[in-house]
C-alpha cells in the first residue's frame, strides 16, 4: 500500500474570481516544462467554450429507467472526444481516459483553453497526440438531458449513481471501450471517480479524483446545498418549478455558494470595503441568471445518496486523489484523506497547499497549477515521463 502527504506549495498568482469568471494573472511562474499555461482565457463553473478540435456526439437511450424507478422516453449524453483510439493487438481500445467535470458545468468548460493548455496540448500531461480523451455531460448538465429541456420539475430524480451508469453505458456501448486508462474528475466528477473506482475495480488502471471526498455529503457541505435547495423551493417566484423568471432566491443561494466556493484569505483580499461587495453582489446576480434554478436544483439534490466510504475495500485500482488546503467544501481539518487513504490497497494523496490568493475549490479552474500532480499520476500508471510531459 502506497500513500503520502504531501504540501505543495506554488509561486503563482492566481486570478480573480468575479462574475463567475475566473481572470488569471499574466504573471504566471516559468519554472518547468509544465510552466502554466500561457492562456488567460476563463474557466469558471459554468463556463463553456468551444473547441474546434474536439469531435462532439450524442448517445440516445430510449425509455431509460434511473435507480429509483422514474423513467425518461429519449435520455440524451452528449459527449466529446479529443485525440485518437489506439487499439492493442486484441483490438481493443488501450489509451483512453475520461474526463468529468464539476457541478453546473459540462464538456465545453474542460475543453476551455485554459484547461487544453493545461493538460491535453502536445507535451502536457494528457497529451492528445497519445491519450483518447473522452468528456461526457453528465445527465442534468450541458447538452445532455435535464429538466430545462422541458419538463422542469416533472423530471425524473436521478443522482450521482446514474451519471455514473450513464457515463459507463457511454464508454462501453456507445463507444466500445472495455477498458479505460484513467479517468480524471473535478469536484461532482471527482466524486464520480470515487464511484467508478468501486463500481467498476478492474475496468481502468488508475482514478484521480480532484478536490473532493470518498464520505457521504454532511457538515456544512450539506448544509449550503440544504439552503440553497430549500430557498428555490420555499420562494413563490418558483412556482413548483415553473417560474417565468430567475426565483431570487436563487440569487441569494448563489451568493451563499460562492462565498463557500471562494476561500477566506482571497475573499478578504478581493472584497475589502463595502463598495468592492456591491461589486461582487452584482456580479452574482448576473451570473446567477445565466443559470437554470431547476437545472441547479437537480444537480445539487442529486449528491444526496453519494456515500463511497462503506465500499472502499472494493477498489483496486491505483487511487490519487488531490485536494487543496483552502477548500470550504472538503476541508482538510477534516482529515479524511489521511484516515481513509491508507485503507486502500494502491492510495495516494496530495493536499496541496492554498495561497493568499487561491480561490480555495475552484483551484480545480486553474489546472495549470495542479498539472504536475496529473502527470505524476500518469507516470504512476507506467506512461514514460516524456509522454507523460513532465
Amino acid at each position: 500500500m502506497q500513500y503520502k502527504r504531501i504540501r505543495t506549495k506554488i509561486s503563482v498568482l492566481l486570478g480573480l474570481l468575479l462574475a463567475g469568471t475566473l481572470l488569471a494573472s499574466p504573471a504566471l511562474a516559468q519554472s518547468n516544462s509544465l510552466k502554466p499555461a500561457d492562456s488567460n482565457a476563463p474557466a469558471s463553473p459554468w463556463d463553456r467554450q468551444i473547441n474546434r478540435a474536439a469531435v462532439q456526439g450524442d448517445a440516445w437511450f430510449d425509455n431509460y429507467t434511473f435507480r429509483d424507478g422514474e423513467t425518461l422516453k429519449r435520455l440524451k449524453i452528449h459527449y466529446a472526444t479529443l485525440g485518437k483510439p489506439h487499439r492493442n493487438a486484441r483490438g481493443d481500445i488501450d489509451n483512453a481516459v475520461l474526463v468529468l467535470h464539476w457541478t453546473g458545468a459540462d464538456s465545453r468548460a474542460l475543453l476551455s483553453p485554459t484547461f487544453t493548455k493545461a493538460l491535453f496540448d502536445s507535451g502536457r500531461p494528457l497529451d492528445a497526440n497519445r491519450y483518447y480523451l473522452i468528456f461526457t455531460d453528465s445527465v442534468g448538465h450541458g447538452q445532455s438531458s435535464q429538466p430545462s429541456d422541458g419538463l422542469k420539475a416533472k423530471f425524473p430524480n436521478y443522482d450521482y449513481g446514474d451519471m455514473v451508469d450513464l457515463q459507463h453505458k457511454l464508454v462501453t456501448e456507445t463507444l466500445g471501450i472495455r477498458h479505460l486508462h484513467a479517468i480524471l474528475g473535478m469536484s461532482m466528477g471527482g466524486m464520480n471517480a470515487w464511484q467508478w473506482a468501486e463500481a467498476y475495480p478492474d475496468m481502468m488502471d488508475g482514478v484521480m479524483p480532484v478536490v473532493s471526498l470518498p464520505i457521504k455529503v454532511s457538515g456544512r457541505n450539506l448544509l449550503w446545498r440544504r439552503m440553497v435547495i430549500d430557498g428555490i423551493r420555499t420562494d413563490p417566484q418558483w412556482m413548483n418549478g415553473e417560474y417565468k423568471h430567475t426565483p431570487r432566491s436563487w440569487v441569494l443561494g448563489y451568493n451563499v455558494l460562492r462565498m463557500m466556493i471562494d476561500s477566506a484569505p482571497n475573499l478578504q483580499r478581493t472584497i475589502p470595503d463595502g463598495p468592492a461587495a456591491d461589486t461582487f453582489l452584482a456580479a452574482n446576480r448576473t451570473a446567477a441568471g445565466h443559470v437554470d434554478a431547476n437545472d441547479i436544483l437537480y444537480s445539487l439534490k442529486s449528491s444526496f445518496s453519494y456515500d463511497p466510504e462503506p465500499g472502499l475495500a472494493n477498489i483496486k485500482t491505483k487511487l490519487f486523489a488531490l485536494n487543496f488546503s483552502d477548500d470550504e467544501f472538503n476541508p482538510d481539518s477534516l482529515q479524511v484523506l489521511e484516515h481513509l487513504v491508507p485503507k486502500l490497497k494502491q492510495g495516494r494523496y496530495i493536499v496541496q497547499a492554498g495561497t493568499p490568493t487561491s480561490p480555495g475549490h475552484l483551484t480545480m479552474t486553474r489546472p495549470d497549477l495542479w498539472a504536475p500532480h496529473v502527470a505524476e499520476f500518469m507516470q504512476w500508471l507506467g506512461d514514460k515521463p516524456s509522454q507523460a510531459g513532465n
